[in-house]
């Protein structure tokens, strides 16, 4: 999951962010962006203030989410057959 609408209420969001782009948009935005408590958060899950966003903020952090969760990940080397 790259994103979400309703996170905590109407008002809010979510966007999965790598923490490196997590702290860059809460250093940069603060009423907008804010970790999500707890283990999740310092995955870089990023909760969004939806109505102090605006479409740009937006459309960048969405863009940010999108290559994450996209990324190829690093295929673990396959286990020998017993």
């Amino acid at each position: 999951m790259f994103a979400s609408l309703g996170f905590k209420d109407k008002n809010s969001g979510m966007v999965n962010l790598t923490p490196e782009q997590q702290e860059m948009l809460v250093a940069a935005e603060p009423r907008i962006f804010a970790p999500i408590k707890g283990v999740w958060g310092e995955r870089g899950y990023t909760a969004v203030y939806l109505p102090a966003a605006d479409a740009t903020t937006m459309k960048s952090a969405l863009a940010m989410a999108i290559a994450k969760v996209t990324a190829a990940k690093p295929k673990r080397p396959r286990r020998a057959a017993r």
